[in-house]
């Protein structure tokens, strides 16, 4: 199934993208199904078979034009949201860019930090203020959701805990990660002010993944484009690191929970800090009015325009928020330069 959530009339609504576009409303089609995303997700063995019955023979009254209603983000508020490093080819290429050898500890283990669960956007405007605005970046992402609870997860338990994919855009401002990232903490203001999910989550039943000793494998093209512009090619199926890897150690002594997300990290070509890096683009940073279409395939197009919004700075010590810009291609104190 295509999950959304979408707003209609002020409310906050659930439903599936049938294939003629049209939206199947759960809540006006079954009461059962008059919950949140998390909640479906929770609640799925008891739940899903009865959306799936629906999509099969849908109500009329309960199908809704695709315009009538906006798109949230397909799960408006995930239990947490982390963010990988899965694609060796941006890995590599950042690095050296930056005149930096491939860092031997990628081929040992997966990572992922932590980003801002409380600042997901779906598609739409995305708001950003000065200080995003300096060499602002996209970054062309596939993430999962989590079904199921984990805790030291076998490959296979990994796997079945997989509830759906979606399209990620992990928005970068690029000035504020490196300076903070200089303190060798990660980064944290240069990341956390937005990340796009969207425009579904899609059950993995739809989906092209191939079984492999290392986990399932997502065979899916992957594009951005900027102001119509094709900038960003590649394929999920070229993750060094599967999902059920990732989930495999980020689930190491600890207890998951269903409704996590968990993205793969930037695609080879899929930002602008590789691309500028690399001369396939010359200094090139979004700014406001920009739009930026994701698209991966079976997954949908993630649609987003760059929305600048007023400082508000009245009492505020302008070097809390910078400090001296930095060079984006020379070596930092930890030798990175970021996702």
């Amino acid at each position: 199934m295509r999950l959304v959530t979408f707003l209609q009339e002020g409310a906050e609504k659930i439903g599936a993208v049938m294939a003629d576009g049209r939206i199947l409303d759960f809540a006006a089609a079954d009461p059962r199904l008059a919950v949140d995303m998390l909640t479906l997700i929770r609640r799925q063995d008891e739940l899903m078979p009865v959306a799936q019955a629906l999509e099969v023979e849908p109500p009329a009254a309960a199908l809704i034009e695709a315009g009538s209603g906006r798109l949230l983000a397909p799960i408006p508020r995930p239990v947490s949201m982390r963010d990988g490093y899965a694609f060796r080819q941006h890995v590599a290429t950042a690095r050296r860019n930056r005149g930096l050898e491939m860092i031997p500890e990628f081929d040992l283990f997966p990572v992922t930090y932590f980003t801002n669960h409380l600042a997901v956007t779906g598609p739409g405007g995305v708001l950003v203020q000065d200080h995003h605005l300096v060499r602002l970046d996209f970054e062309l992402e596939v993430a999962i959701v989590t079904g199921r609870p984990l805790r030291n997860a076998t490959l296979e338990e990994a796997d079945a805990a997989i509830f759906g994919y979606l399209v990620m855009n992990d928005w970068s401002a690029r000035m504020l990660q490196m300076e903070e990232m200089k303190l060798s903490l990660g980064p944290c203001k240069g990341k956390d002010f937005a990340t796009s999910l969207g425009p579904w989550l899609v059950t993995k039943d739809e989906l092209d993944l191939e079984a492999s000793p290392e986990g399932e494998v997502l065979h899916a093209a992957m594009t951005c484009h900027v102001n119509g512009q094709l900038l960003s090619k590649g394929n999920a199926d070229s993750m060094n690191w599967t999902f059920a890897q990732i989930l495999q150690r980020t689930s190491y002594g600890i207890q998951m929970q269903p409704g996590e997300v968990i993205g793969s990290g930037t695609v080879g070509t899929g930002c602008l800090l590789e691309l500028n890096g690399s001369k396939v683009t010359d200094d090139l940073w979004l700014k406001a009015g920009d739009e930026v279409v994701m698209e991966i395939e079976g997954l949908g197009r993630l649609v987003n325009t760059v929305v600048h919004a007023p400082e508000r700075l009245v009492g505020m010590t302008p070097n809390l928020l910078c400090g001296t810009l930095p060079d984006l291609y020379a070596d930092s104190p930890t030798g990175e330069a970021g996702d």
